[in-house]
């Protein structure tokens, strides 16, 4: 799978997770130096709080388009570290 985002890849693996529709990728298949950190947070029943980034491409910024989970919940801990995506962030194969 590819997370593309403005012509550019994002991430690539054949090992994501899929959990509530997310392909969740694993942290070495990520190019992070299209991410930057952001302030927002989330909070999931099952999974806890998720961190959020921004993507950055060609100079265009994709706000809290991409966020993972530094310390989930013990139900999805298999999750932890992996990046999901949304905002127009394409996933394929």
């Amino acid at each position: 799978m590819r997370a593309i985002w403005n012509d550019q890849v994002i991430a690539d693996s054949d090992m994501t997770i899929m959990i509530e529709n997310n392909h969740y990728f694993p942290p070495a298949s990520i190019k992070k130096a299209f991410l930057t950190p952001s302030e927002t947070t989330s909070s999931c029943p099952w999974k806890g709080e998720a961190s959020y980034f921004d993507i950055c491409v060609n100079g265009e910024i994709n706000k809290d388009a991409a966020w993972h989970y530094y310390q989930p919940k013990e139900a999805a801990v298999k999750i932890k570290g992996y990046f999901a995506f949304w905002k127009g962030v394409k996933i394929m194969r």
